[in-house]
Protein backbone atom coordinates (compact mmCIF):
# COMPACT_ATOMS: atom_id res chain seq x y z
CA UNK A 1 0.00 0.00 0.00
CA UNK A 2 2.80 2.61 0.71
CA UNK A 3 3.88 1.74 -3.00
CA UNK A 4 1.23 3.15 -4.31
CA UNK A 5 0.59 5.92 -2.07
CA UNK A 6 3.94 7.08 -2.78
CA UNK A 7 3.18 7.07 -6.57
CA UNK A 8 -0.33 8.52 -6.43
CA UNK A 9 1.43 11.71 -4.05
CA UNK A 10 4.16 11.88 -6.68
CA UNK A 11 1.93 12.02 -9.57
CA UNK A 12 -0.18 14.51 -7.71
CA UNK A 13 2.51 16.89 -6.29
CA UNK A 14 4.34 17.20 -10.14
CA UNK A 15 3.19 20.01 -11.93
CA UNK A 16 2.79 18.31 -15.00
CA UNK A 17 2.16 14.68 -14.01
CA UNK A 18 -0.94 15.89 -11.85
CA UNK A 19 -2.25 17.14 -15.35
CA UNK A 20 -3.09 13.53 -16.14
CA UNK A 21 -6.68 12.15 -16.19
CA UNK A 22 -5.90 8.53 -15.64
CA UNK A 23 -3.86 5.98 -14.18
CA UNK A 24 -3.25 2.43 -15.16
CA UNK A 25 -2.23 0.58 -12.60
CA UNK A 26 -0.07 -2.97 -13.70
CA UNK A 27 1.42 -5.36 -11.49
CA UNK A 28 3.69 -7.70 -12.44
CA UNK A 29 2.37 -11.38 -12.02
CA UNK A 30 -0.57 -10.01 -14.50
CA UNK A 31 -0.47 -11.01 -18.63
CA UNK A 32 -3.38 -8.04 -19.89
CA UNK A 33 -4.81 -9.19 -23.57
CA UNK A 34 -2.92 -6.27 -25.91
CA UNK A 35 -5.89 -4.02 -26.12
CA UNK A 36 -6.91 -3.97 -22.29
CA UNK A 37 -6.17 0.06 -21.64
CA UNK A 38 -8.06 0.55 -25.10
CA UNK A 39 -11.10 -1.04 -23.66
CA UNK A 40 -10.86 0.00 -19.90
CA UNK A 41 -11.07 3.57 -21.21
CA UNK A 42 -13.84 2.76 -23.49
CA UNK A 43 -15.87 1.10 -19.91
CA UNK A 44 -14.77 4.09 -17.97
CA UNK A 45 -15.89 6.47 -19.88
CA UNK A 46 -18.85 5.11 -21.18
CA UNK A 47 -20.39 3.99 -17.60
CA UNK A 48 -18.75 7.20 -15.48
CA UNK A 49 -16.73 5.09 -13.40
CA UNK A 50 -14.15 6.22 -11.06
CA UNK A 51 -12.22 2.94 -11.83
CA UNK A 52 -12.52 -0.11 -13.60
CA UNK A 53 -10.65 -3.42 -14.08
CA UNK A 54 -10.06 -6.03 -15.77
CA UNK A 55 -11.09 -9.70 -14.71
CA UNK A 56 -8.86 -12.29 -13.41
CA UNK A 57 -8.57 -14.67 -10.85
CA UNK A 58 -6.95 -15.58 -7.05
CA UNK A 59 -3.89 -17.68 -7.48
CA UNK A 60 -4.42 -21.54 -6.08
CA UNK A 61 -7.10 -23.89 -5.58
CA UNK A 62 -9.84 -21.73 -4.50
CA UNK A 63 -9.52 -19.04 -7.78
CA UNK A 64 -11.94 -16.58 -6.63
CA UNK A 65 -13.47 -13.97 -9.47
CA UNK A 66 -11.68 -10.32 -8.57
CA UNK A 67 -14.94 -9.03 -8.47
CA UNK A 68 -16.18 -7.84 -5.19
CA UNK A 69 -19.45 -6.92 -3.57
CA UNK A 70 -22.62 -6.16 -5.30
CA UNK A 71 -23.81 -2.34 -5.42
CA UNK A 72 -27.46 -3.03 -5.30
CA UNK A 73 -27.13 -5.16 -1.99
CA UNK A 74 -25.23 -2.37 -0.65
CA UNK A 75 -27.77 0.25 -1.51
CA UNK A 76 -30.70 -2.23 -0.25
CA UNK A 77 -28.98 -3.20 3.21
CA UNK A 78 -26.33 -0.13 3.72
CA UNK A 79 -23.81 -2.90 4.18
CA UNK A 80 -20.69 -2.66 2.15
CA UNK A 81 -19.31 -6.20 1.52
CA UNK A 82 -16.86 -7.39 -0.71
CA UNK A 83 -17.42 -10.47 -1.31
CA UNK A 84 -15.98 -12.15 -4.64
CA UNK A 85 -19.43 -12.28 -7.01
CA UNK A 86 -19.69 -15.10 -9.28
CA UNK A 87 -19.36 -13.96 -12.66
CA UNK A 88 -19.73 -16.53 -14.99
CA UNK A 89 -22.88 -15.45 -16.70
CA UNK A 90 -21.49 -12.24 -17.25
CA UNK A 91 -18.16 -13.54 -18.39
CA UNK A 92 -19.87 -15.70 -21.04
CA UNK A 93 -21.61 -12.24 -22.74
CA UNK A 94 -18.41 -9.97 -21.88
CA UNK A 95 -20.16 -7.80 -20.08
CA UNK A 96 -19.26 -4.84 -17.79
CA UNK A 97 -20.25 -5.51 -14.06
CA UNK A 98 -20.44 -3.21 -11.85
CA UNK A 99 -18.83 -3.73 -8.28
CA UNK A 100 -18.36 -2.32 -5.24
CA UNK A 101 -14.24 -3.53 -5.17
CA UNK A 102 -12.02 -4.04 -7.67
CA UNK A 103 -8.28 -5.13 -7.72
CA UNK A 104 -5.50 -3.24 -8.71
CA UNK A 105 -3.51 -5.41 -10.78
CA UNK A 106 -5.04 -4.13 -14.57
CA UNK A 107 -7.21 -1.32 -13.40
CA UNK A 108 -7.73 2.45 -14.60
CA UNK A 109 -8.18 5.16 -12.46
CA UNK A 110 -9.44 8.69 -12.48
CA UNK A 111 -7.24 11.00 -11.51
CA UNK A 112 -9.66 12.95 -9.88
CA UNK A 113 -10.35 9.74 -7.50
CA UNK A 114 -7.57 10.60 -5.40
CA UNK A 115 -8.03 14.10 -5.60
CA UNK A 116 -11.27 13.60 -3.79
CA UNK A 117 -10.87 10.82 -1.66
CA UNK A 118 -8.25 11.84 1.18
CA UNK A 119 -4.26 9.70 1.27
CA UNK A 120 -3.82 7.80 2.64
CA UNK A 121 -5.17 5.48 -0.20
CA UNK A 122 -4.16 2.58 0.31
CA UNK A 123 -3.42 0.31 3.42
CA UNK A 124 -2.91 -3.20 3.83
CA UNK A 125 -4.67 -4.29 7.19
CA UNK A 126 -5.04 -7.68 9.33
CA UNK A 127 -8.09 -8.21 11.52
CA UNK A 128 -8.93 -10.73 13.93
CA UNK A 129 -12.50 -11.74 13.58
CA UNK A 130 -14.00 -13.89 16.20
CA UNK A 131 -14.50 -17.69 14.19
CA UNK A 132 -12.49 -16.88 11.25
CA UNK A 133 -9.13 -15.90 12.52
CA UNK A 134 -7.06 -13.38 11.14
CA UNK A 135 -8.61 -12.00 7.63
CA UNK A 136 -6.18 -9.48 5.71
CA UNK A 137 -7.76 -6.66 4.16
CA UNK A 138 -5.96 -5.69 0.85
CA UNK A 139 -4.89 -1.94 -0.07
CA UNK A 140 -6.94 -2.37 -3.13
CA UNK A 141 -10.19 -2.85 -1.13
CA UNK A 142 -9.64 -0.92 1.60
CA UNK A 143 -9.73 1.72 -0.69
CA UNK A 144 -12.15 0.73 -2.49
CA UNK A 145 -13.78 0.84 0.73
CA UNK A 146 -12.98 4.87 1.60
CA UNK A 147 -14.01 5.80 -1.74
CA UNK A 148 -17.01 3.93 -1.96
CA UNK A 149 -18.33 6.04 1.60
CA UNK A 150 -17.56 9.19 -0.88
CA UNK A 151 -20.04 7.74 -3.33
CA UNK A 152 -17.42 6.59 -5.86
CA UNK A 153 -18.47 4.11 -8.71
CA UNK A 154 -16.28 0.85 -9.77
CA UNK A 155 -16.71 -1.79 -12.26
CA UNK A 156 -15.01 -4.71 -13.82
CA UNK A 157 -14.72 -5.00 -17.17
CA UNK A 158 -14.90 -9.13 -18.64
CA UNK A 159 -13.76 -8.63 -22.08
CA UNK A 160 -10.35 -7.78 -20.07
CA UNK A 161 -9.42 -11.09 -19.39
CA UNK A 162 -6.38 -10.56 -17.70
CA UNK A 163 -4.05 -13.75 -16.53
CA UNK A 164 -2.54 -13.89 -13.19
CA UNK A 165 0.52 -15.91 -13.10
CA UNK A 166 2.09 -17.77 -9.78
CA UNK A 167 5.92 -16.85 -10.49
CA UNK A 168 6.54 -20.03 -8.18
CA UNK A 169 5.15 -22.79 -10.43
CA UNK A 170 4.64 -21.08 -13.62
CA UNK A 171 0.57 -21.69 -13.91
CA UNK A 172 -1.55 -18.75 -15.17
CA UNK A 173 -4.89 -18.31 -13.84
Amino acid sequence: GEAYNRLIAGILGNPELAKWKYLLTMEDDNLPPSDAHIRLLETIEWGKYDAVSGIYFTKGDLNMPMAYGSPEEHKRTGVLDFKPLDVRQALSSGTVLEVTGIAMGCALWRMDLFREVQPPWFVTTSDIIEGKGTVCFTQDLAFCQKAKAAGKRFAVDLRVKVGHLDINTGVTF
